[in-house]
């Protein structure tokens, strides 16, 4: 399955209210949890948090891509959230995050699928237009398009 492919448009949430990672963490395991493509919501809060303490998953210019792998995710998923205001990440500029891509892999498919996904979604947020043109997204549809623009 190609990394395009993995994105689905519900797993999208746009204007959220989150104040802290902790939050955002808690909020990625919901809605991996609530749509079937992890078995329980607490290991996914913990895995992401214990990738992060291995070295920050905040990028650049207000964007974090946290990631876990682990047995008790039954489908690779992408989770995207837009944040209404900046949460603290320790991201590498300093800048504090309004929008997450959290990817989430079963174990067994940890090398292909995890450095796939990892390294297209990192490719495709050096383009400076491409961060911006999510950032002003106003619908999943938007986020969607810029998603299919830069990754197949």
């Amino acid at each position: 399955m190609g990394t395009g492919a993995l994105i689905k448009k519900e797993h999208i949430y746009l204007q959220e209210t989150l104040s802290s990672q902790a939050e955002a963490f808690d909020r990625v395991a919901q809605i991996a949890y609530e749509s079937g493509a992890a078995k329980t919501k607490q290991a996914v809060i913990h895995g992401l948090a214990q990738r992060e303490a291995e070295s920050t998953t905040g990028f650049i210019d207000g964007f974090a891509i946290p990631h876990a792998k682990l047995k008790d995710i039954t489908e690779a998923s992408v989770i995207i959230i837009q944040n209404k205001a900046g949460i603290e990440w320790n991201a590498l500029d300093q800048t504090p995050v309004i929008f997450i891509i959290a990817l989430l892999i079963p174990d067994a498919e940890a090398d292909s699928t995890h450095l796939n996904l990892l390294s297209s979604v990192s490719r495709m947020l050096v383009h400076e237009d491409a961060r911006q043109q999510l950032l002003e997204a106003s619908s999943p549809d938007d986020i969607l398009s810029t998603f299919s623009s830069y990754i197949s």
